[in-house]
């Protein structure tokens, strides 16, 4: 670790600074310090930073023709003079915290490049991100050596379309003391908000040529126009109407793609059940393509029959009316939301149908989807869906454990399916959300519902020929079926009968696939079997699948819980 000469204007971080050091060194820590600052010490630690980094954090290229980058370089360089040769640096950040542009400078420090907690530990750049307001670090608060002699301030800059954080801007000199405000502040404000301005005034002339190219295309009040830039929409009535939340979603994207790859695009297919296709045209500006225009036209192809109702409100049973009254409650509360339960039971299906969900941002763990994009949304109380926490990097949970320790009413859903022991930090993440938790029934346990989720299902008929209809006997075999796959493996069987079934009448037993056909080859359980085994399953829902805690809540061993629960399948 490096030695420093501290003068008495820093005497007041001497315990802060104490502190660090028996935190780098394994020791005991002292009462008092700050709990956000010795969190942002443990997360440089688990981001396995070292505190005597000497080379600065290596990072992409500067961007020549970052947005950001275009309308901050002219107000900067007319500040830059105003900090005075050789006290104090300013910079600017993207929002991922790359820097883009420095000016000025502090003897000894050398300019890094990256930012993020991850490369570098705490730092003000990133606590204004995480916050979204003006943020100071001075000395010790550092978790790096080379900047323990320094203070900075940062300030957030946010999009003129409603609050996006897009970079910050930062005056860094030598050590203040820890008395804030940092004498840098006004400056650091002064140049966050001349951005902004300009970003404005950019803004402006894009949305003036988004409205009009919405007014040509919206020609009577019946016309389904939607005009999106992935930031901002246009929505006449008519097509208000028509889009579904997952169909919207889908045009946003487009929207963003066609505006990267400058590429036009004719035809658009939306989910199936959207009920409607949508021709696309770019939306051009100053040479460039800044959105789409997409024309919206009902289906009348019978193959593509209209939205019917969600099958996943589809069901009248105790379990599943307790389940998803108990969601909605919480849904509407406010705050995040846990939904676990076995593959296929209607997870994201039921998020969706919850207040906030339909429109929620939605990131899939097991597609590799990174949660670091969707922070500042959550942050602005704009609703992520989470799936597949279980698939969740330790990274990513991590993260997603510190954002719900400082903010823990953020509108969060997430999906989590049990399976494999989950790991400490995921577990942490569980035990977090288990006050906020629903655990949705498997659809062995609801079997009284079947005959409500066939109707639901089932799909429409093609003109000339007779709905689908089910047979007693079908459907006492579809009831004593376990379904593995649930309510999906259902919807699997349903959707292949009603497409390659080619006799008339009600579905015979005879026609169902033979693992349904033949029924379950497990032996039936007495009452107090009945009772125990589902006392066992209420323990693993609440703890999330962990066998362990669940054996531990239920007064039993483990290895008696995996004996029981072998015994219930036969």
């Amino acid at each position: 670790m490096t030695s420093t000469h501290h003068t008495p204007a820093d005497s007041a971080l001497t315990p802060l600074r104490q502190a660090r050091e028996r935190f780098l060194t394994g020791r005991p820590l002292p009462d008092g310090v700050p709990d956000e600052v010795l969190a942002a010490w443990r997360r440089a630690r688990f981001f396995g930073v070292p505190h005597d980094l000497r080379q600065p954090a290596t990072a992409p290229a500067r961007p020549s023709d970052s947005t950001l980058l275009g309308a901050a370089r002219p107000v900067l360089e007319r500040l830059a003079p105003a900090l005075g040769a050789g006290r104090s640096l300013l910079l600017l950040t993207d929002h991922r915290l790359c820097v883009l542009w420095t000016g000025g400078g502090v003897p000894g420090l050398e300019p890094c490049a990256d930012l993020s907690e991850k490369e570098v530990g705490n730092n003000s750049a990133a606590l204004a991100v995480r916050t979204r307001h003006r943020a100071e670090v001075h000395g010790p608060e550092h978790f790096l050596d080379r900047w323990q002699d320094l203070s900075a301030v940062s300030v957030p800059v946010l999009a003129a379309d409603g609050g996006q954080l897009v970079g910050t801007v930062s005056v860094v000199t030598g050590l203040c003391g820890g008395c804030p405000p940092h004498p840098g502040a006004a400056l650091a404000e002064a140049a966050a908000h001349a951005v902004e301005a300009v970003l404005l005034a950019r803004s402006q002339t894009t949305e003036r040529a988004l409205l009009d190219a919405y007014r040509r295309a919206a020609q009577g009040p019946d016309r389904a126009v939607a005009v999106l830039d992935g930031r901002n929409r246009l929505l006449s009535p008519a097509a208000e109407r028509l889009l579904s939340p997952q169909a919207l979603a889908a045009l946003e994207r487009r929207a963003v793609a066609v505006r990267r790859q400058d590429t036009p695009v004719d035809m658009v297919r939306l989910p199936e059940d959207a009920g409607c296709t949508a021709r696309v045209t770019p939306v051009r500006h100053e040479g460039a393509v800044i959105g789409l225009v997409a024309l919206l036209h009902p289906l009348t192809d019978p193959q593509f029959p209209a939205p019917r109702r969600s099958t996943i409100l589809a069901g009248s049973s105790v379990a599943w009316r307790h389940a998803v009254a108990r969601a909605l409650a919480l849904a509407g509360s406010g705050g995040p939301l846990l939904l676990a339960g076995e593959r296929g039971t209607g997870k994201t299906a039921l998020a969706r149908q919850l207040p906030g969900g339909g429109t929620a941002r939605v990131v899939d763990a097991a597609q590799g989807g990174e949660l670091t994009c969707v922070h500042a949304e959550l942050l602005r109380g704009r609703p992520v869906l989470l799936r597949h926490a279980e698939r969740l990097t330790q990274p990513g949970v991590a993260a997603l454990n510190s954002l719900l320790d400082t903010h823990p009413h953020v509108p969060l859903l997430v999906t989590y399916t049990p399976g494999a022991p989950p790991g400490p930090c995921l577990q942490r993440l569980l035990d977090t959300l288990a006050p906020r938790s629903v655990s949705l029934p498997a659809l062995r346990e609801r079997a009284e519902d079947i005959g409500e989720l066939l109707r639901a299902l089932t799909p429409r008929p093609v003109p000339g020929r007779a709905p689908l209809a089910w047979t007693l006997d079908a459907l006492r075999a579809l009831e004593q079926h376990p379904w593995p796959g649930n309510i999906t493996e259902l919807a699997h069987v349903v959707g292949t009968l009603g497409e390659h079934r080619r006799v008339s009448g009600p579905v015979r037993r005879a026609e169902l696939p033979d693992p349904v056909r033949e029924g379950p080859a497990v032996r039936r359980l007495s009452a107090i079997e009945h009772a125990e085994r589902a006392a066992i399953l209420d323990a693993l829902r609440r703890h999330g699948g962990n066998k362990t805690r669940a054996a531990a809540a239920l007064g039993i061993g483990r290895a008696t819980l995996y004996r029981k629960l072998r015994g219930y399948q036969g």
